[in-house]
């Protein structure tokens, strides 16, 4: 017989059973609205649903060489442990591809794979920080606020505005670097679909070189910068550069965040990895080693032999922006024939990414207070889908949104853009 356990207590912020660290920590804001979303559906109602940051394979499959590569090495009995670090074959070929396609040449001990991007990120908290050590990063932007609860460091949070594409600036940097030990920058940028500009970059990687020369004459630990640039091979018109091609010097105390989540539609595949400095990623092997976050080995030899065929993964690449592009470009269009129509919405051209940063700027109308007001209106009246960017950090109600184009097709989203407009328009309308 079956011992009944259906009564155990079900969570709480004050359960004593778990630490001080986790009852603290903020659950996921994009999954509350997923389950809102789900509910929806569940009624029968079709929604346009741009919330999440994935991709639906009916609209972008992988691509067939890694998924048939995926069966070979399965079918190869490819499914006992990697090497804690990857497998030699995945890390070459991303020292070559970083070689070919950024002009980067890494030693293979400055190449870690783990199971997406998030062990990465993990793993460059987890090795640069000591409890109390400050954390810069610039709001909206993914996560960062969370990795620091975990890692019991200060956070330092610059809230950044749509005149720069909520892009950080040095002025808006310089006053809390000497006193930072990761900065944390990501570009392109989720939420916004937003690029640095090579110079402002250059500015802030100078600046951090500075510092550290500083430091270095102290005897004091160096400033180290995380770069996310998971999204880089998904960019529209405007030039994806790095820290480490512009300022050499910071390569020592650079971290890239990287993986084929975003740039080959394989969410689920789970295969990352994190380039820089041997001195950093030795660390983080150790951490990871431990944590066993390392991708399965079937999609890591999967990986490896597909980024070298490097006809096949260009080809890919080019229609995967295309297929991205024309999703963004459908919505922004959209918004701005609204905005040229006088309605109060304004959208950021789309340059890179899955995303696009847009502003309803009706807050104080029809009892809307606050930006998940104007999200709940537009879910049930128009069945249109997005997170507001309270969900990445930046706490004012101010009306900006991103949408997520990768669940979604440009049917879908030319369906659902009348139904938005009427929403604005009986907001504007109501008394």
């Amino acid at each position: 017989m079956a011992i009944d356990l259906t009564s155990l207590p079900r969570p709480s912020r004050d359960d004593t059973t778990v630490g001080a660290m986790v009852r603290g920590l903020v659950g996921s804001e994009i999954l509350r609205i997923a389950a809102e979303i789900r509910e929806l559906v569940a009624r029968g109602n079709k929604v346009c649903n741009l919330t999440v940051g994935d991709f639906n394979p009916k609209e972008f499959p992988i691509p067939d060489g890694l998924r048939d590569q995926i069966g070979a090495a399965l079918q190869g009995g490819e499914t006992n442990y990697p090497p804690s670090d990857g497998v030699l074959d995945l890390r070459q070929a991303v020292q070559r591809f970083y070689k070919r396609s950024l002009g980067l040449k890494y030693p293979l001990e400055g190449i870690l794979i783990a199971g997406g991007a998030r062990p990465i990120i993990y793993a460059t908290f987890r090795a640069v920080l000591d409890p109390g050590d400050v954390v810069v990063y610039p709001v909206p932007s993914w996560n960062n606020n969370h990795y620091a609860h975990m890692l019991g460091a200060k956070s330092v949070v610059v809230a950044t505005d749509s005149a720069a594409g909520f892009m950080p600036t040095l002025a808006q940097l310089e006053p809390h670097l000497s006193t930072a030990r990761l900065l944390c920058l990501c570009s392109p940028l989720n939420p916004t679909g937003t690029m640095l500009d090579p110079e402002a970059l250059r500015a802030i990687c100078q600046r951090i070189v500075e510092e550290n020369r500083a430091r270095e004459g102290r005897g004091q630990k160096p400033l180290i910068l995380m770069y996310d640039h998971i999204y880089w091979v998904l960019s529209f018109g405007k030039q994806h550069v790095t820290p480490v091609a512009l300022v050499p010097e910071l390569a020592p105390y650079t971290v890239f965040v990287d993986g084929i989540s975003k740039a080959f539609a394989a969410t689920g595949v789970r295969v990352g990895w994190g380039v820089g400095a041997p001195t950093l990623i030795s660390r983080m092997r150790d951490v990871l080693g431990h944590v066993g976050a390392w991708a399965p080995k079937a999609e890591q030899l999967a990986t490896a032999r597909y980024l070298d065929d490097t006809q096949a993964t260009e080809s890919f690449l080019k229609t995967m922006r295309q297929r991205v592009d024309e999703r963004l470009e459908a919505l922004y269009k959209g918004f701005q024939r609204m905005r040229d129509a006088g309605l109060p919405v304004e959208a950021i051209a789309p340059q890179g990414a899955i995303y696009l940063s847009v502003r309803f700027d009706v807050v104080g109308r029809d009892g809307l207070t606050t930006n998940d007001a104007i999200r709940k209106r537009l879910l049930e009246k128009a069945r249109f889908a997005m997170v507001p960017f309270q969900a990445f950090g930046l706490a004012a109600d101010t009306g900006w949104f991103r949408l997520s184009v990768g669940a979604t097709s440009v049917a879908e989203i030319e369906e659902a853009l009348p139904r938005v407009e009427a929403t604005v328009r009986e907001i504007l309308a109501a008394k």
